[in-house]
């Protein structure tokens, strides 16, 4: 089933809010790595992961965030693979996030993006990648990507 793009409405910051995250993915020597970036203030590895894009779907969402946060460019498949929650701190407090994750296959590695110079950016293997990450959630659906399941 296709995915429609998100049409946005207004909301009040302390809505359960999405954003939609880039499991970025590529295959090298046979084997499965996954790119994490650093978060800007604290420096902690996550996936790139940013709020819905009006007249974009989840997943392309993702990837207009794998380049901006990562430098990659990639095809990304419209096939949540599982979401996790955190609670994002706010000015006005802080809001419950919702992310869903969706598998992007890296084409290109670009060498300058939108936010070099505020992120590193690093490829793991899945189950190192997965230690990398705070969220028992998304550690699990880090840890158990196989790209067969979704290349169908």
């Amino acid at each position: 089933m296709q995915q429609l793009p998100i049409k946005l409405r207004a909301g009040r910051k302390t809505d359960v809010r999405a954003q939609f995250a880039a499991l970025c993915w590529r295959l090298r020597d046979g084997n499965v790595e996954i790119c994490l970036v650093t978060t800007r203030n604290s420096g902690r590895w996550i996936l790139p992961k940013g709020w819905p894009i009006h007249k974009q779907t989840p997943a392309d969402s993702a990837a207009i965030e794998a380049y901006e946060e990562a430098g990659i460019r990639g095809d990304a498949i419209d096939r949540c693979l599982g979401a996790y929650s955190y609670v994002k701190p706010l000015k006005s407090g802080e809001a419950p996030i919702i992310v869903m994750v969706y598998p992007v296959r890296v084409r290109k590695e670009l060498r300058k993006w939108p936010e070099r110079g505020q992120r590193k950016r690093k490829w793991f293997s899945p189950k190192k990648a997965a230690k990398k990450l705070q969220e028992p959630a998304l550690q699990q659906i880090v840890a158990s990507f196989k790209p067969q399941t979704i290349l169908h």
